[in-house]
């Protein structure tokens, strides 16, 4: 049985994804009927595509977190999954929102309206500071606060947004400041420095106005306590409290995701094995990177759902 379950975030969706937990998961379909009567086409958005309507950052969001959540019932569906027998979830930036419904946190479709708001507030945001996002390979954490501190200083737009691993940071900011830091990073000894298909500067400052939207569709809901601890990406703590969780996630879009920081801490709690839950896996090798201590075994479909072993 996994210590830990996290769930991944953009990037891991594709044009046809759910269709086996649709085809062998009565578990699965119900949760994309409910998705259905939330946002309507969601179900054959994630079927069918079309590829540029999914890789919309509004549509993408709601797209992996229904999967997600398809994933996780359809687990629950097959195995006994006892939330008591799980010390901690994580969530890679939009998975932190699958594994707090995981956790019991907001029922589904609550989730599912969340999410959707988030995206559209970020799209929004993203238009009116329009941005991009770099991986940068081979660069360490130090090296690349202080390179953005110093693009900073002279008037660039740039942060960095995600540490997903030792020598892999996210940089995200405008065009001008990604374009001035990409030859400096490869001066300071960066490997390499992969542009990503997106137009917003996810996880920085540009992202502020989009936590209006978000706070604002929050009001809806409501948060309960955690039945498993959720180690929140701005801060890379364990929490259980409804307002902390809310605050947490309203910094979340503008402050960095801390996956490197989130890793350690549950090891530090004593977690050595994780199941990972994504349309794609994505956190495995990452997590491998961070510490070879953790195993990670990564569910993306109905087949992988067969061979795994979950004991009570």
């Amino acid at each position: 049985m996994p210590q830990a379950v996290i769930f991944t975030g953009q990037g891991s969706q594709f044009v046809g994804m759910g269709a086996d937990l649709a085809e062998h998961s009565s578990a699965a379909r119900a949760i994309l009927a409910e998705a259905e009567a939330v946002m309507p086409g969601i179900t054959n958005q994630c079927l069918n595509g079309p590829v540029e309507a999914l890789n919309d950052t509004a549509n993408t969001q709601p797209a992996i977190y229904v999967v997600e959540m398809a994933l996780w019932h359809a687990l629950a569906e097959r195995y006994t999954v006892r939330l008591c027998d799980i010390a901690l979830m994580a969530g890679h930036s939009l998975g932190e929102y699958s594994a707090l419904a995981a956790a019991g946190v907001f029922g589904f479709s609550d989730g599912l309206r969340l999410v959707m708001a988030r995206g559209q507030a970020m799209r929004a945001a993203g238009q009116q500071e329009p941005g991009g996002m770099l991986v940068v390979l081979g660069l360490e954490d130090a090296a690349a606060d202080a390179l953005v501190e110093d693009l900073r200083a002279i008037g660039q737009q740039v942060w960095a947004a995600n540490y997903n691993a030792p020598g892999q940071v996210v940089m995200a900011g405008s065009a001008a400041g990604l374009a001035a830091l990409q030859p400096r990073a490869l001066e300071l000894g960066a490997k390499r420095c992969i542009p990503l298909a997106v137009s917003v500067a996810c996880h920085t400052p540009l992202m502020a106005s989009a936590a209006e939207g978000l706070a604002e569709a929050m009001e809806s809901v409501t948060f309960r306590e955690a039945q498993v601890p959720v180690v929140c990406n701005a801060d890379a703590t364990p929490l259980c409290e409804p307002d902390a969780i809310r605050d947490a996630l309203i910094r979340q879009l503008s402050s960095p995701v801390r996956w490197v920081e989130s890793v350690l801490a549950m090891h530090a709690c004593g977690v050595t094995a994780m199941l990972e839950l994504g349309p794609k896996a994505v956190l495995a090798g990452l997590v491998q990177r961070i510490t070879r201590e953790i195993s990670v075994t990564s569910l993306s479909d109905y087949n992988a759902l067969t061979t795994i072993t979950w004991e009570d």
